[in-house]
């Protein structure tokens, strides 16, 4: 299928470069994937969509100030995202610079200290910080927005470009669909009879790169690190024996759980996933999903579509850009139902 299939013309003044006051603020898009049906709700309308016995699985990864700004020690000026934490004092990063620096080369972080360049493993760059690397982000480091928020970080997102439950420091973008849960709203799903479990992936920059290949099929997904404990596991089991629906709370709780059952049988685990779900593929554990809108032709809508099928989605994209909902990380969500027999885009031609 052609990564073109994907695309979809959205307006620039629907991409939300704020968040709303109220995380639980946000419209929700509700699209039922087995009749394709749609509903304009709040957010807060959620709670009559959840059922007594359900479990939902959030990912509770902490999104680290992974941005530093600083220059080499021969004058030339630098950006650096870190891409993955490898130690105490190690990091993978992205450096964007007029040159890159070479290995042993001294970096000087704006704010105060510096690393070392060791060696270069394709795009990312090994660095050694001369301190320990979270105190150091959190010290100096700037909170890594998304490319498509085209403003600087402010003191605000420290706090909203964060979930309410994150937990484990580690990634550089958020799990976007968990920003619209408060406390109160969380507590009001447990009085409901529903329960929780959490799942942790540290979300990549590559999340936000584009599909560089005309067909789906050909593109190779970047690797994140994730774990799903024996306890989670054990929930699902629970879930499934009482008749429940497994709900994932944003496209990396989806991308966890199938990672850890991708031969059908959900196991705890804990390592890499390049785990890359499109149409045709698939899904073995999720019933039901919470998520945000997401890119024209990026790898998350065809998640979506896989989920709820494609004809399904791309309908509710075309409506939502015609109702008005606001895009992306800071933008409104959808609740979206399993579709039994999905179609791709090469079915619905």
């Amino acid at each position: 299928m052609r990564v073109a299939d994907f695309h979809f013309e959205l307006p620039d003044s629907l991409i939300a470069r704020h968040p709303l006051a109220e995380r639980r603020a946000s419209r929700l898009l509700v699209l039922d994937g087995p009749s394709g049906q749609l509903a304009h709700r709040q957010f807060g309308d959620l709670l009559e969509y959840l059922r007594p016995g359900d479990l939902m699985v959030f990912n509770n990864t902490r999104v680290i100030p992974a941005r530093l700004f600083g220059q080499k020690a021969s004058g030339g000026k630098l950006e650096i995202l870190v891409e993955r934490v490898l130690d105490s004092h190690r990091v993978l990063a992205h450096v964007r610079s007029s040159k890159s620096p070479k290995p042993g080369s001294t970096i000087l972080l704006e704010g105060g200290g510096e690393a070392q360049m060791l060696a270069r493993h394709d795009a990312l760059f090994e660095l050694r910080f001369g301190e320990e690397v979270l105190p150091l982000l959190e010290r100096i480091g700037h909170m890594p927005l998304p490319p498509y928020i085209d403003r600087p970080d402010e003191a605000a997102d420290r706090e909203r470009y964060q979930t309410v439950y994150a937990a484990r420091a580690g990634a550089v973008a958020a799990p976007t669909a968990g920003l619209h849960f408060d406390a109160p709203m969380l507590a009001a799903i447990a009085e409901k009879g529903v329960e929780t479990a959490f799942v942790t992936l540290h979300v990549g920059a590559g999340t936000f790169q584009p599909v560089r290949v005309e067909r789906v099929e050909d593109h190779h997904m970047h690797s994140e690190w994730l774990e799903v404990g024996q306890d989670v596991v054990d929930a699902v089991a629970a879930c499934r024996a009482r008749g429940g629906r497994v709900i994932a709370v944003g496209t990396t709780s989806v991308r966890s759980l199938e990672s850890a059952a991708r031969d059908g049988v959900l196991r705890a685990f804990s390592g890499d996933t390049d785990i890359f779900i499109y149409p045709g593929r698939p899904l073995h554990v999720v019933d039901a999903l919470v998520t945000n809108f997401h890119l024209p032709e990026s790898t998350l809508l065809m998640l979506v579509s896989a989920f709820a099928g494609y004809p399904e989605t791309m309908a509710a994209y075309q409506s939502a850009v015609a109702e008005g909902y606001r895009f992306f990380s800071y933008g409104d969500a959808m609740f979206v139902t399993r579709n039994p027999a999905p179609r791709g885009p090469e079915e619905t031609l």
